[in-house]
């Protein structure tokens, strides 16, 4: 399979993320990359903040504390992965 451009990326590449791409005449998925972007820094935001507060308030939910920082952490990866795909040039 050749390298993409950067053109390739701004057009969308067709049926990238949707298995039944132009399935009986359907048209091809859009990623929504800006909505999962915002969604992604909100779950950053929240889940960092909520950990924090957890962990120094009460040792009996630091379990609590410790899954919403690894959701942070989750939703760290996918913020710099979605930016990674918008810089390159992919619409959404």
């Amino acid at each position: 399979m050749p390298k993409r451009k950067r053109e390739d990326y701004e057009r969308g590449l067709p049926g990238y993320h949707d298995p039944m791409a132009g399935f009986a005449g359907a048209p091809y998925a859009r990623s929504a990359l800006t909505l999962r972007l915002w969604l992604a820094g909100f779950g950053l935001v929240f889940c960092a903040v909520a950990a924090v507060l957890v962990l120094r308030s009460s040792a009996e939910l630091a379990w609590l504390g410790w899954v919403l920082a690894v959701l942070a952490l989750i939703a760290a990866v996918d913020f710099g992965w979605v930016l990674h795909r918008k810089r390159r040039g992919e619409p959404g």
